[in-house]
């Protein structure tokens, strides 16, 4: 028996665990690096397709603080995409009035990228539209422990800090809590994502690579979605009756 949906919506915000680059790449018999290119043309078609159906935050993990140990010419083949789409699509991002976030650790970033971030974020800082954020050298466990530590110099007394004054230091700072999470190419992990933030959110795995997401893989997850019962720890009422 089909299932009918106990919550309807659309989530306010999504994060996407983008995945399966270097298997997308393999299959073809090209070179990971390939594979990651043809990933960035799918960040442009999620961001516009997210954004014509109603989501007003997308989080999408890029490169992990775990990615160091990659091999060096794929670490710098990632850098220079970012670079490249940041710089390509700015122009574009600022007129749909989308504001862009680079979450993550700022160590070990080159200063013309440091440059580039601080631009990116500056010029889109007031735009109200969408919320786009990449994350990039990030790992949840970084951000908690930064955030402890902006705390600490804000003098907040630990022993009577909240959750929602902890949430302020956060690099997701004023933004809604994470209600879908997906993860494509099979995998079933969070990989260090978002674990504050991610705390009752909705996980939908997909055995898609990401190369090959598309609208209808985007719209199937939020389907999915919206046929979870989200009782944030609460009783059913048929429980409690």
């Amino acid at each position: 028996m089909a299932r009918t949906p106990t919550y309807s919506g659309m989530p306010a915000h999504i994060a996407i665990i983008m995945d399966g680059n270097g298997r997308w790449a393999r299959a073809r018999h090209r070179p990971r690096v390939f594979g990651h290119t043809e990933g960035v043309k799918t960040v442009r078609r999620v961001v516009e397709d997210a954004s014509e159906i109603g989501i007003r935050c997308l989080t999408l993990y890029s490169f992990s603080t775990e990615n160091w140990t990659r091999p060096k010419a794929e670490i710098t083949a990632l850098f220079n995409l970012l670079r490249e789409y940041v710089e390509s699509d700015l122009e574009t991002l600022h007129r749909r009035n989308v504001r862009v976030r680079i979450l993550g650790s700022r160590n070990g970033l080159s200063d013309d990228l440091l440059s580039l971030i601080a631009r990116v974020e500056e010029t889109t800082r007031q735009n109200t539209a969408f919320n786009l954020n990449i994350a990039f050298n990030y790992g949840a466990r970084d951000e908690l422990l930064r955030a402890a530590a902006k705390a600490s110099a804000a003098g907040m007394d630990f022993s009577t800090l909240t959750e929602a004054e902890f949430s302020t230091f956060l690099d997701t700072a004023g933004l809604p809590d994470v209600d879908l999470v997906i993860r494509t190419s099979g995998e079933k992990r969070i990989s260090n994502f978002l674990l504050w933030q991610a705390a009752y959110a909705e996980f939908v795995f997909t055995d898609v690579l990401w190369p090959d997401f598309d609208l209808s893989d985007l719209q199937a997850a939020i389907s999915e979605f919206n046929l979870r019962d989200r009782r944030f720890g609460s009783l059913d009422p048929a429980e409690v009756a």
